[in-house]
């Protein structure tokens, strides 16, 4: 059984090949192609020689979506709603990123005032119908919509995760005068309270999906083409995948899938060494992604966004993402301070070492001057770069200007993005009450590797671990995760046992939605998990905290106690006197996909890993010091030396610096302990 997992990332697609039968594991990485994503899948699939049509198994996770978002290439898109809230969007919660910055206002909302248009109904917040819906002037509001081109309807009424039946003969009325238009409605999108939340994630939904499915009918075609009878996975932002029928509505779902995909491998990496709690770090050539792995489970949040103001109110990997990559661009400010980031050269023109014409010093850059990274070694030789274009570049930009020597200004380029990494670890650690020293940092992406020690030693994080093939380890997440789907819905009430029936019956419902889901995607009822969650607060909170549960509640008491020390560790405080309400629940729905049984490393240590020796500065050291090179590939289980040290493989490069031990596990991974 041959399986393929790949990640559409900004600077490369990254594909690998896994045969069962063989344990044969082959990986590919060839430059992203933005204007035809599908045109990267299969150049990637084409240069690892691969038979499409003896493929079984296919899985991608993708920055499609975000991209869109981002770059704002979105169609246009028409919003319904109840009279007197047109500008629900754009008033949105009242608060801005930085309250204190007069002059950033927040960005414009998705859809432009003018097509955002008004119908006559009301629904109250029990579900009770105050008004009916004016149904002519409904029908007037599609035909504006259809007389203006727009093809792509978010309906969002007041209320309608109470009762979504307005909603529902809205989108019969668009059927009727508007065939061709593809609607999506808040009630069935995010069944949950509070207006702007449900209208912003319905509207970025509907957007999202004439931009997805475009890429993903191409890209379907274009693998059917080749002989590939299978589905087409999607990974999706929650940790699962999904169908490609499935996100034909739900597109909002996968446009954080890529990031989503490592996350889902540093847990496994970790799972692997023996770690339960983890910190995963991915860096690529744009940005650096930071998850967190507690107790097993990748942590995960209900909110999210792109733009600041305008939420994404599905189930995500709590990722902390920064413009910190190996592209990432050195400049110097207007008050004479140097910088890295958040711009990035990409991998077009890529930084200056890869001689496409790149002219601003980056990460990678200095790396090259540092001694780390060896230019005749990208990508396995594959990628022809020299080291004279960063030292230039270095020079006359930074060095020059602040009256540094090369190396000091490459070291200080260094240790900014450093500290840049740090700053998105302590995001997803400290400030939400996790102490780094309890846990193990996995390094991946192109650059991860390469920093990871560094940014180990100054976060106090006592181990690092850097998987077999480290730059496709968000396409190895897209082998190891189920097909997924999760509902949620709004439940008030105080948490008593008076309630347990009310939850029990809203579940069995919830749960029989997302078998019927299921089953439409041809997954074995044999093989499908559910998990609860109840949403909880102290009575009278804002917030509230999400603690599991099984089912049947065998007791409300258990689930308390739960609750009270869920706050205790978020907030380093509980009050067991105080009342308890329930604010929502969800159910989430695994169909078991069989996960890859990947073979062990034989027991042959350093082997002939050994290349040679380059000079390499350390800031530890102070100055350049001879550095032993190793092959990734020749290490074998047991191996271990001590820093300085440098591993080189086709995809990715590993320093270990002074003072630091590796060794290779039979699983594969590096471990460093700093």
């Amino acid at each position: 059984m041959k399986r393929s997992g790949v990640d559409i990332g900004g600077t490369f697609t990254d594909v690998i090949v896994f045969d069962e039968e063989t344990g044969d594991i082959e990986i590919e990485k060839t430059p992203s192609t933005p204007a035809n994503p599908a045109e990267g899948v299969i150049n990637g699939l084409t240069k690892s020689e691969l038979d499409v049509s003896a493929l079984d198994f296919f899985s991608h996770g993708s920055t499609v979506g975000m991209n869109a978002l981002i770059e704002r290439e979105l169609p246009r898109v028409g919003l319904i709603t109840t009279e007197g809230f047109r500008d629900v969007l754009e008033i949105r919660d009242g608060t801005k990123e930085d309250i204190w910055d007069t002059y950033e206002d927040v960005a414009d909302p998705y859809v432009k005032r003018r097509d955002r248009l008004e119908v006559s109904e009301r629904i109250d917040y029990n579900g009770t119908v105050v008004e009916p819906l004016d149904e002519e002037e409904a029908r007037e509001v599609v035909r504006i919509f259809k007389r203006r081109g727009i093809d792509t309807i978010a309906i969002s009424l007041i209320n309608a995760y109470a009762n979504g039946d307005h909603e529902r003969r809205l989108e019969e009325i668009v059927a009727e005068e508007h065939p061709d238009a593809f609607v999506c409605t808040s009630h069935e999108i995010l069944p949950e309270m509070f207006e702007h939340e449900r209208t912003s994630t319905t509207v970025i939904n509907a957007a999202l999906v004439p931009v997805v499915q475009e890429y993903l009918v191409d890209l379907s075609s274009q693998l059917s083409e080749r002989g590939y009878d299978g589905d087409v996975l999607a990974m999706h932002s929650g940790g699962g995948v999904m169908t490609t029928d499935a996100i034909a509505y739900y597109a909002a779902r996968i446009a954080n899938s890529g990031p989503t995909a490592g996350a889902i491998a540093g847990q496994y990496i970790a799972e692997q060494c023996g770690f339960e709690n983890a910190i995963g770090f991915d860096m690529g050539g744009t940005s650096a992604d930071v998850s967190l792995t507690y107790q097993g489970d990748v942590e995960t949040t209900d909110e999210w966004a792109v733009e600041y103001g305008y939420p994404i109110m599905f189930p995500t990997t709590d990722i902390e993402t920064i413009g910190s990559g190996g592209g990432s661009v050195a400049w110097i400010d207007e008050g004479g301070s140097l910088r890295v980031g958040p711009k990035s050269q990409g991998a077009d023109p890529g930084p200056a070492c890869y001689m496409r014409g790149g002219d601003k010093p980056t990460t990678t850059d200095a790396n090259v001057v540092l001694g780390w990274v060896d230019p005749d070694n990208f990508l396995g030789g594959d990628m022809k770069a020299t080291s004279k274009p960063s030292r230039e570049v270095i020079s006359r930009d930074i060095a020059d200007p602040l009256d540094l020597s090369l190396t000091d200004a490459a070291s200080a380029i260094e240790r900014i993005a450093i500290a840049n990494m740090c700053n998105a670890v302590r995001l997803v650690s400290t400030s939400k009450g996790y102490d780094p020293r309890e846990f193990a940092l996995v390094a991946f992406g192109g650059a991860g590797p390469l920093h990871a020690a560094s940014v180990a030693r100054n976060m106090n994080i006592p181990k690092v671990i850097v998987p077999p093939y480290p730059g496709i380890n968000s396409a190895l997440g897209c082998l190891l995760v189920d097909v997924e789907h999760d509902l949620s819905r709004t439940f008030i009430a105080d948490a008593t046992e008076d309630v347990t029936e009310d939850i029990e019956t809203a579940f069995a419902e919830m749960e029989a939605e997302i078998e019927e889901r299921l089953d439409e995607e041809g997954i074995d009822r044999n093989r499908t998990r559910m998990d609860h969650e109840l949403k909880m607060r102290y009575t009278g909170q804002w917030r509230s905290l999400s603690v599991p549960c099984s089912r049947p509640i065998e007791s409300m008491d258990a689930i308390r106690d739960k609750f009270h020390r869920e706050h205790e560790r978020v907030y380093a405080y509980s009050d067991e006197e105080q009342s308890i309400e329930f604010y929502g629940l969800r159910v989430t729905g695994r169909g078991i996909v069989e996960k890859p049984s990947f073979p062990e490393l034989e027991s042959e240590g350093l082997n002939d890993a050994h290349k040679g020796t380059r000079e390499a500065y350390f800031e530890e050291v102070g100055e350049y010091v001879e550095t032993d090179v190793y092959n990734r590939g020749k290490l074998g289980a047991g191996a271990s030396f001590s820093g300085p040290a440098i591993v080189e493989q086709m995809d990715s490069t590993t320093v270990v610096p002074p003072n630091a031990k590796a060794e290779v596990e039979e699983t594969g991974n590096l471990i460093i302990t700093v």
